[in-house]
């Protein structure tokens, strides 16, 4: 399945015409087809949190790497989910190797470093001396370590690099957990309502305008508006903006140039969204609110991840038999119970007998191991009725959403045992986004 295949349909919403009653149709998302198109070369996993989204994007690139890809995982997510699964140590802004990668390709990742990427850009667009005055700056130190807007910003710089190295035919995103996830969407248009606003241009505009008339007419201005601004910021404050902007002028087309060519690569053909979700209402809401913003931005979604999906090997027994045959096991065990408790009891009834007693065992220690025995049947058919009940409510919870989002191709990865915490679970997961059950 080519991206662009993908894509044509995806981005269309609408109720589908009435089905039969039972297991919702929807087309089958082919994880495999997609990381072995070359053509494929940005994968993009977005979800709410705790759905399985770093592990999805750790097991698809595990298994694109094992497939013959060359490739980077890059995650926002600050979480060390990533790195432990992964057998490494620790993540950083640089690229690094996973070893144990079984197949002919190659597997790195990294985990985005907001301020090293942005002191990365700062060095790479400007002349050392200016650099060394930006990064001294405090205004720009608080920037680059955490002012709102900027973690997106630098994602959209370092996505935009590492395509532009051009040392690894697949790199899978890792977003961030919640609707911020696509945020990162937003920052060219953050960037520019930031770089065009009034405040910038008045701080900015001493140094543009030349002549002595209006730079004594503008300083008046910009004094007036310093002033005010000093009493209610701080004077210092001020004055570290003041120098942070003058000193940045020269690169702030550059910052919206760059975001702009990293938003364009993100509605390439080359490039795959897939929203992650569990199969439970909140976060099959939570995906419907990334499909819906995905198709307005006329991105290329390649379709849905529904993690953690409960399956049973008797799926002909169902919930009600199950628990009527407990119940009836149940009872009958209150009963032997009841039975070899009495005196008459004590004589012992062969029929009451446990096939698996001792053949010398007494009549009572007969009964005993039957009743326990039918006890844990009794456990057991109820734990089944339960994981029935869980099925169909997410059956009922995934068939909405198919009915809202009938064209959205759908992978479904069973759920494990265990947390996944090195590479052989992440085989496993990758196993299953491949189709296996």
């Amino acid at each position: 399945m080519s991206t662009s295949t993908t894509t044509s349909t995806t981005g269309q919403r609408g109720r589908s015409a009435a089905r039969p009653a039972g297991r919702t149709p929807a087309s089958s998302l082919d994880v495999d087809a997609l990381i072995d198109d070359p053509k494929t070369r940005i994968v993009v996993c977005c979800g709410s949190g705790g759905v399985g989204k770093t592990t999805t994007a750790a097991a698809i690139g595990l298994r694109a790497a094992e497939r013959g890809r060359k490739v980077v995982v890059l995650t926002i997510d600050p979480a060390r989910r990533l790195a432990q699964s992964m057998g490494l140590t620790e993540l950083d802004n640089t690229p690094r190797i996973v070893k144990g990668v079984s197949g002919p390709g190659e597997l790195q990742a990294m985990m985005l470093d907001m301020k090293r990427t942005f002191d990365e850009v700062v060095l790479a667009h400007t002349d050392p001396e200016r650099a060394k005055a930006i990064m001294e700056n405090p205004f720009y130190q608080s920037l680059s370590a955490g002012f709102a807007g900027t973690q997106e910003y630098m994602a959209m710089e370092k996505l935009g690099q590492l395509r532009a190295a051009d040392r690894w035919d697949l790199i899978v995103v890792d977003t961030p957990p919640s609707r911020s996830a696509l945020d990162f969407l937003d920052a060219p248009n953050r960037l520019g309502s930031f770089l065009d606003g009034k405040l910038i241009r008045m701080l900015t505009a001493p140094a543009k305008v030349g002549g002595r008339s209006a730079m004594k007419f503008l300083n008046v201005g910009v004094g007036l508006l310093t002033g005010t601004l000093g009493k209610i910021f701080g004077a210092q404050l001020l004055t570290d903006i003041q120098t942070f902007v003058g000193a940045m002028d020269s690169m702030f087309g550059g910052f919206r140039e760059r975001a702009d060519r990293t938003y364009q690569l993100l509605k390439a053909p080359g490039t795959a969204f897939l929203v992650v979700a569990a199969p439970e209402r909140d976060a099959l809401r939570e995906a419907a609110y990334f499909v819906d913003r995905l198709a307005a931005d006329t991105m290329p979604l390649a379709g849905l991840v529904l993690n953690r999906v409960h399956s049973t090997g008797a799926p002909q027994l169902t919930a009600e038999r199950a628990q009527a045959a407990a119940e009836a096991l149940e009872e009958n065990g209150s009963q032997n119970g009841s039975t070899a408790g009495s005196p008459s009891g004590t004589q012992g009834d062969a029929s009451n007998a446990s096939p698996t007693a001792p053949p010398n065992a007494s009549p009572n220690a007969s009964v005993a191991a039957s009743v326990a025995a039918e006890t844990l049947a009794a456990g057991l058919l109820r734990l089944h009725a339960e994981r029935m009940q869980i099925m169909d409510r997410e059956r009922r919870t995934r068939d909405r959403f198919v009915s809202v989002y009938p064209d959205v191709p759908i992978v479904e990865v069973g759920a494990l045992a265990g947390d996944v915490h090195d590479l052989e679970g992440l085989r496993e997961i990758g196993e299953r986004l491949g189709g296996r059950r």
